[in-house]
């Protein structure tokens, strides 16, 4: 039987391409290549290594908001350049791709929000007067506006791993919905940043006029502080540039020239979230900026303490509680 047909080309997908062959090659993939086995390899190390780095360093420092978050992060990085590992192998693995288009679209959003925890530490420590908001405000603000970037792209990576190639309306909501998301992490990103800046240039020019308590002072100057906010601040680069990499990615739709170039995405996809994710791990809060490992402790101390007094509490029913009216209401008239 003659294999040649003047008709068009077959329609590939997911649900009939199981591994690479004659009729589904590689460069039909929505990537259109191999992943590197080595570099995805080392990336997926070096987010294990900092997933078991902030893990222990939370619990030894008692940061929990901070370190969760993180160490979430890590987690899903982990998970999606495994699943990476696993596309060398076979391609058209859809469970892999379905794992690493959630996992590394998400965990981003996830680190983002221990960055946003640092502002209001910090402000507490020099000058809360000169900040713009209230400290307390800060995680209030950013985190639900980054959980909101989170949820938006969850939904869209879910509706993209779903719909394959067999729905390709579906497909393209997907990807707006994800372009929706990261466009929003980017304002959250840059409206955060501006934040900083303005508190830095009042704070320095605060200090300069020799205004600043002997306590500010000794933090201002404290190298290790300065090193931990030089890592936040390496961390926050690093994350802004992936968001923007990340828009002119998804931009031009599922299996794009950008999205199917390796190299760009190891470099402003990779390396631009690990080398984040290392500066935090190794510069933490917990060892280099205590006062903020210390409000962290305490006001977790607070929670569970509350929460023990209130499961304390005695719980009366509403008969039991008719009882002790009508047993005590003698009482009350012989008083």
């Amino acid at each position: 039987m003659s294999t040649n047909s003047t008709g068009p080309p077959q329609h590939i997908s997911f649900q009939h391409c199981t591994e690479v062959g004659p009729l589904c090659p590689v460069s039909a993939t929505v990537l259109g290549y191999y992943p590197n086995l080595g570099v995805n390899a080392f990336l997926a190390a070096a987010f294990g290594l900092c997933f078991i780095g902030v893990f222990g360093t939370g619990i030894w420092k008692r940061t929990w908001g901070y370190s969760a978050a993180l160490t979430a992060g890590c987690i899903l990085e982990f998970a999606g350049y495994i699943a990476r590992v696993l596309l060398h192998k076979n391609p058209w693995d859809s469970s892999a791709f379905q794992t690493q288009i959630c996992a590394i679209i998400l965990a981003p959003t996830l680190i983002c929000i221990s960055i946003y925890l640092t502002l209001k530490h910090v402000t507490l420590s020099l000058n809360p007067a000169l900040s713009r908001l209230r400290p307390r405000l800060y995680p209030l603000i950013f985190v639900p506006a980054d959980v909101s970037c989170l949820i938006l792209q969850a939904i869209g990576g879910s509706l993209a791993a779903s719909a394959g190639y067999d729905n390709p309306n579906l497909l393209l909501s997907g990807d707006r919905v994800i372009i929706a998301g990261i466009a929003l992490q980017s304002a959250v990103l840059g409206c955060f940043g501006a934040m900083v800046v303005d508190y830095y240039l009042r704070i320095r020019k605060w200090v300069a006029s020799g205004e600043a308590t002997p306590e500010a002072l000794a933090t201002w100057n404290d190298r290790r502080f300065r090193m931990f906010c030089y890592a936040v601040a390496g961390a926050y680069t690093g994350i802004l540039i992936r968001c923007i990499y990340r828009i002119a990615e998804m931009a031009g739709g599922w299996g794009n020239p950008i999205m199917q170039d390796e190299p760009s995405f190891v470099v402003l996809e990779g390396f631009c979230i690990v080398i984040p994710a290392i500066l935090l791990t190794a510069f933490p809060p917990g060892v280099l900026f205590p006062t903020m490992a210390e409000r962290e402790a305490q006001r977790f101390k607070r929670k569970k303490r509350a929460k023990k007094t209130k499961s304390e509490e005695p719980v009366v029913s509403g008969d039991e509680g008719t009882q002790m009216e009508q047993k005590n209401a003698p009482e009350a008239l012989n008083v």
